[in-house]
C-alpha cells in the first residue's frame, strides 16, 4: 500500500476512512453512543467490497481505538473517584457487576477477553477489574488479545458482506444489520442464561437419607 493510497483513504470526506474507524471505536469505547461493531464490519465491507481501504490496517485501527477505549475506562474505574465510576456504571444492574466480579475472581484475564467479545460484557468486566485492583501488568495484554478478536470477529461479518455485494453501499448497509442483529441475538442468549442458570451438579458424595428398616 502506498503512501499516496494511504493518505487517500485517511482524508477522503466521501469514504468510510481510517479517522473515522480509529475515531468511531476510540469514542464508542469510552462513550458508548457508538455502535463500535457496526462501525468495523462496515469499515471491512467498504475495504472488501471497492479497496478504498485497507482492510489490514483497518483492523489494526479498530484493536487500538478498542484498546485505548478499554485501557481508559479501567483506568477509570480503578484510579477514579467515585462519581468517575458511577459515570462508568451508568445503566448497569449491581446484581450482574457482582456475578462478573465473582467470576473475574475465578478466572481473570480470560473474563476481560469474554467482557469484550460480548454485547454488554465489557463494562461490568472493567468495572469488576477496577474494584479488584487487578495488575496493569495482566490487564495490558489481556486487554489487547481481547480487542484484537474482537475486531477479527466483526470484521469478518463485514467481509462476508463485502464479498457478496459489489455496490459498497450496499455492502456497508448489510455488514452493519449483520453486526446489530448479531449483537442482538448474543444479547438474548445472555439474558435468558442468567435468567435461568443451570442447576448446579448434586454432590454425589453427600450420604443419603435412610428410610425406616
Amino acid at each position: 500500500m502506498s503512501a499516496a493510497t494511504l493518505a487517500s483513504g485517511w482524508t477522503d470526506g466521501s469514504s468510510l476512512g481510517y479517522p473515522v474507524v480509529l475515531g468511531g471505536v476510540l469514542l464508542g469505547s469510552i462513550v458508548p453512543v457508538v455502535p463500535t461493531g457496526a462501525v468495523v464490519g462496515a469499515a471491512a465491507a467498504l475495504a472488501t467490497s471497492s479497496g478504498r481501504l485497507d482492510l489490514t490496517l483497518v483492523l489494526l485501527l479498530s484493536t487500538l481505538g478498542a484498546w485505548v477505549g478499554d485501557v481508559v475506562t479501567f483506568a477509570v474505574c480503578r484510579s477514579g473517584g467515585p462519581a468517575a465510576v458511577r459515570w462508568v456504571s451508568r445503566g448497569q444492574h449491581a446484581d450482574r457487576v457482582e456475578e462478573v466480579r465473582e467470576q473475574f475472581r475465578a478466572h481473570g484475564w480470560q473474563i476481560v477477553v469474554v467482557g469484550r467479545l460480548l454485547p454488554a460484557g465489557r463494562i461490568p468486566v472493567l468495572l469488576a477489574a477496577g474494584a479488584l485492583a487487578y495488575p496493569w501488568r495482566r490487564l495490558l495484554p489481556a486487554s489487547l488479545l481481547a480487542a484484537a478478536l474482537w475486531a477479527v470477529a466483526y470484521a469478518t461479518l463485514g467481509v462476508v458482506s463485502g464479498g457478496v455485494f459489489d455496490n459498497p453501499l450496499v455492502a456497508m448497509l448489510v455488514a452493519t444489520v449483520l453486526v446489530l442483529l448479531a449483537g442482538g441475538v448474543l444479547n438474548l442468549v445472555g439474558g435468558h442464561r442468567r435468567r435461568h442458570p443451570a442447576p448446579e451438579p448434586k454432590d454425589e458424595s453427600a450420604p443419603t437419607p435412610c428410610g425406616p428398616a
